[in-house]
């Protein structure tokens, strides 16, 4: 039985879409770099920001960080309320917490814009734990964030096996099985079913109401 649902952020409970690439668009640019196609940033969304600059644009590791740094420029600034919530998610969160159910939040994008989210969409009361990565670094991969919140759920005595991890992209399948947990993919989001399915995602389900049944499923 599952006690504790853990959701990623971007791309599993808001639609952050405009938001980041925006803001990839303002930190490319303080380089000289143009990139009017927002689609092709799409890459940005769920890993750590800094690795993604070097990958896509042959930063160095101190040019990947600088980038990031203009990214929170904007996006602390107008960015982060560039979103909206899918359909059906804040619902749903409500009635597994009507349920019993401990709700966490687990996210690789800085906890403090986490919660600023959050607690835009009226949604914060609803979470027992929100954890995401701090600014300097230290944090920031999905095992990283799960790990934490690990650490800040043992008061509650729940195992590993009765947790589960909704994400959309493989980084969250990958990562919660690094922890040692369970992830049901959603394919609304940002990543791809092959991918989830490929990486070793439980399932994977087109919307909230088969993600509660998939959760109901497990033992």
């Amino acid at each position: 039985m599952i006690k504790a649902v853990l959701f990623d952020l971007d791309g599993t409970i808001i639609n952050s879409e405009e938001g980041i690439t925006k803001c990839v668009q303002y930190a490319l640019s303080s380089f000289g770099i143009e990139e009017p196609d927002r689609k092709k940033l799409l890459c940005f969304i769920g890993p750590p920001l800094d690795p993604v600059f070097r990958e896509k644009y042959g930063f160095d590791a101190d040019k990947a960080w600088q980038a990031v740094l203009k990214y929170r420029e904007r996006f602390d600034k107008t960015g982060i309320f560039e979103c909206e919530l899918y359909e059906g998610v804040a619902d749903t969160i409500r009635k597994l917490k009507e349920a019993g159910c401990v709700i966490a939040l687990a996210s690789s994008k800085p906890e403090t814009a986490c919660r600023r989210i959050l607690e835009h969409f009226s949604l914060t009361p609803y979470f027992d734990e929100i954890v995401g990565s701090t600014l300097d670094g230290n944090i920031s991969t999905k095992q990283q964030v799960l790990e934490e919140l690990g650490r800040r759920m043992e008061h509650m005595q729940i195992t590993k096996d009765q947790m589960c991890l909704i994400g959309d992209t493989e980084y969250d399948v990958i990562g919660a099985d690094q922890f040692g947990i369970r992830c049901v993919g959603v394919s609304y989001g940002f990543g791809k079913r092959e991918l989830l399915e490929r990486a070793g995602a439980y399932c994977v389900c087109d919307n909230m109401a088969e993600v509660v049944e998939a959760l109901q499923q497990m033992r």
